[in-house]
């Protein structure tokens, strides 16, 4: 039996195991993958350049609009750049450009939706967001003429989305803006043609109707990313499932304890059922012959005690018939002697008179019996009856007491209740008084919003009113600017010229000689035109005909015949033989002086031009320089960080704060202790961030080695298991690459050192330190210490 139940238990504890190796050995291939699909991600999302922790800023605006469509399921729809995207990536810095602040805004149904949605927002003391509302836009027709242009694309139609009434939202954002190619194409369509034009290149320069151009393609790239978020979020998503996945793998990995404690079960139970079978061949052998030999002869003595039996069976039945002769015979004589008894008493004989006296006697001594324990039964119930009667006799005198005291206890709360119900009663009352007040402020306060929106709306048509005025203004200050710089050309041109103009105030010695233009500063133009506003012209001298000149056509015209009878007389000037010295020296001075103008531009053109070469080259070994110290500290810090954790499974990860220019902005920094899930720096405990801190120290340290470190105190935050692996780290360190200084105060650390500088106070007539040096390689570590190192290095 024993060997039947170690067999079966074997064969279970087999089955185990079999699927333990089976379960081991997919984990271990599953986790190859998933390293393998990790590293790709990550290296994915580095190459993005994006740090693996969000601001808080962007969380809770990814809060606020997730609870907003839980408000709103039908009517909140999400942040624009959710809803649509460019058709292809080239396009994203034009789109993000004309999108400008609607690329972050919500979009919702209704106006009132949008209400509700800043009413919600204030409530929660949200950042302020722009809402899109479907019904409240207005949108102008799109003009398709423009589609026909060259070289050129509408904006609504690089941009797409699945949800049909958002092209009403982009074709209000875009509107009859187009995309090119490149800057200069943009330019010549925006203001070369009859029409101005909106248009925008795909490096992100903008030019506006008015005539605004707007760069900063730097910028720009950062706000584009926007449109790789979705793509980005899922590789996120993805490495949170990975890293979530590997550590269940890793705990599957774990169980190879389990599966060895089960492999030396079974070799243990193979062992005993070898043993139990050898033990049961050898009972066979020795002990079989005699047990056969010993159930023979047991069999021959029953056979023997069989006939025994049979022989006392027959004695017994003869003795059975001999007794019941004699009792017949005894029957007889009873019957003869007590014959004339049994006639008297009428029965048949003796025998049945003593069985019925016998099963009276009985029936006596039994009633007499039960009617004694009855006696006893009643007496103890009377004794246990009185005993309970006095104890609730005492209960109830307690208990008329007990109601005596409620009685007088009940009427004083009934005095009191009587004082609260009246108090109540004025209560009540007063509730009453407030609750009519609070209905006639309510009809205020609705009577104060409908008003409230009566001067909003005004407020929106005055708004609408004063952007219409602030166009007309741009209008005439733009023309006003037209005529300020035509006024400036001509008195130059009378300056140069030497014409004698009739004027009130001021001298033509006032007008600056730079000749104004789109590229003149604007800070020197507003000098010029402040300097020019002193000359006052008079105009008495002019004839009546040009006095009475009102529209622009007539003056024009008056002009332009003015300038033909001047080339007229200029022609006939310069036929006549006679020269004007004069004229030619100042023409001399003149250009001496532009000669000399241009010779200065050009120094400095080319001054300018030197300074921003050897910025540009300055830039750049800065920026090689600070990626080479960048790239390298990112690779190793996360091998630095596995040794000291003493564990492959433990991450560290380095990411710039800014792509383009790194060393202007902060380095993110964030690990993934062994074990546990990613969190951000802040959460981790003071151990961890000791750990992580060191290896940003060692990977920085690796790129250009120190000859020797000194660290202070580096143990404070680290329990006795993080002490023992740092110290195995830097005694690893310092016996290979270079040396270390460390202040510590725990003998857990210093244990591990190679040798040991105590300071401490020695008194005498005065106080001073004493020094005492410990050479620690004379004292090596026992086996066992060694053994333990290895085996949690190996770890």
């Amino acid at each position: 039996v024993f060997a039947s139940v170690q067999s079966e238990s074997l064969t279970e504890e087999k089955k185990k195991e079999e699927m333990l190796v089976k379960e081991m050995e997919n984990s271990t291939t599953r986790i190859a993958e998933v390293n393998e699909e990790l590293n790709k991600i990550v290296g994915e999302l580095q190459n993005a350049r994006i740090d693996y922790h969000e601001g808080k800023r962007q969380q809770m605006r990814a809060e606020i609009v997730e609870s907003l469509k839980r408000l709103y399921p039908d009517s909140v729809f999400g942040r624009l750049l959710d809803l649509c995207h460019p058709i292809h990536k080239k396009y994203q810095l034009a789109v993000t450009k004309v999108f400008s602040k609607y690329v972050t805004a919500i979009v919702v149904a209704t106006e009132k939706t949008a209400r509700d949605c800043i009413q919600f927002l204030k409530q929660e003391r949200a950042e302020p967001e722009t809402f899109l509302a479907l019904d409240y836009l207005e949108v102008k027709p799109i003009n398709e003429r423009l589609r026909e242009i060259k070289g050129a694309k509408m904006i609504v139609d690089v941009v797409q989305t699945p949800f049909a009434p958002l092209k009403k939202v982009i074709q209000f954002v875009s509107g009859n803006g187009l995309v090119c190619e490149t800057v200069k194409e943009a330019r010549q369509i925006a203001f070369d043609g009859p029409v101005r034009l909106k248009t925008v290149s795909l490096d992100g320069t903008l030019f506006l109707k008015s005539g605004v151009i707007s760069g900063g393609s730097s910028d720009l790239r950062v706000k584009a990313r926007c449109w790789d978020d979705k793509e980005i979020n899922k590789m996120k998503e993805r490495r949170d499932t990975l890293i979530t996945e590997l550590k269940d793998l890793m705990k599957i990995k774990r169980k190879e304890t389990d599966l060895k404690q089960l492999q030396a079960q079974c070799h243990g139970t193979q062992t005993r059922l070898k043993y139990s079978q050898s033990e049961l061949d050898l009972i066979k052998k020795k002990h079989l012959p005699n047990l056969y030999m010993e159930k023979s002869k047991l069999e021959s003595e029953l056979v023997n005690t069989e006939s025994q039996h049979d022989m006392i069976k027959e004695g017994i039945v003869q003795r059975k018939l001999k007794l019941e002769e004699f009792q017949k015979q005894i029957n007889e004589a009873e019957d003869a002697v007590f014959q004339e008894f049994c006639e008297e008493i009428g029965i048949e004989n003796i025998r049945v008179y003593e069985q019925e006296h016998v099963r009276r006697q009985e029936e006596i001594d039994k009633r007499r019996l039960e009617f004694e324990n009855q006696k006893t039964r009643l007496s103890v119930q009377l004794e246990y009856n009185r005993e309970h009667l006095q104890k609730l006799t005492e209960t109830v005198s307690k208990l008329r007491d007990t109601i005596n005291k409620d009685e007088s206890e009940i009427t004083g709360l009934q005095k009191d209740e009587e004082k609260r119900l009246k108090k109540v009663k004025e209560i009540e009352e007063e509730e009453q008084h407030l609750k009519d007040r609070l209905s006639v402020q309510k009809s205020e306060i609705i009577k104060t919003q409908s008003e409230a929106e009566e001067l909003r709306k005004t407020f929106l048509t005055l708004n609408r009113e004063a952007a219409k005025l602030q166009k007309e203004a741009a209008a005439i200050e733009a023309s006003l600017e037209d005529k300020r710089l035509r006024r400036h050309n001509m008195l130059l041109e009378c300056k140069v010229q030497d014409l004698k103009i009739r004027l009130l105030s001021g001298s033509l010695n006032d007008i600056s000689e730079v000749e104004v233009g789109t590229e003149t500063e604007d800070t020197q133009i507003t000098g010029i035109y402040e300097r020019e506003e002193a000359i006052k012209i008079d105009y008495n001298s002019l004839p009546k005909e040009l006095k009475d000149l009102e529209s622009d056509k007539e003056i024009e015209a008056h002009l332009n015949q003015i300038q033909q009878e001047i080339k007229s007389k200029e022609s006939i000037l310069m036929k006549t033989a006679v020269p004007n010295l004069r004229a030619v020296e100042k023409l001399q001075i003149a250009r001496t002086k532009f000669q000399e103008s241009m010779e200065a531009f050009e120094t400095s053109r080319k001054e300018a031009r030197v300074s921003k070469q050897e910025f540009e080259e300055v830039k750049k070994k800065r920026y090689e320089l600070f990626s080479q110290c960048f790239e390298h500290a990112s690779i190793v810090i996360d091998q630095v960080y596995k040794k000291l954790c003493r564990n492959n499974s433990a991450q560290a990860f380095l990411s710039p704060e800014n792509p383009e220019e790194p060393y202007l902005e902060g380095i993110g920094f964030n690990c993934v202790a062994p074990g546990k899930r990613f969190m951000p720096m802040d959460s981790l405990s003071g151990g961890e961030k000791t750990v992580a801190a060191l290896a940003l120290i060692f990977a920085v340290h690796s790129f250009r080695p120190a000859p020797f470190f000194i660290l202070d105190e580096i143990d404070a935050a680290l329990d006795n298991t993080n002490i023992d692996k740092v110290s195995i780290f830097i005694r690893e360190q310092a016996h290979k690459q270079f040396q270390m200084i460390v202040i510590s105060l725990k003998e857990e650390f210093y244990s591990k050192a190679d040798a040991l500088i105590g300071v401490c106070p020695e008194h005498d007539d005065y106080v001073f330190s004493r020094v005492l040096t410990l050479d620690l390689t004379q004292y090596p570590e026992d086996e066992e210490e060694t053994v333990n190192h290895k085996r949690s290095s190996l770890e």
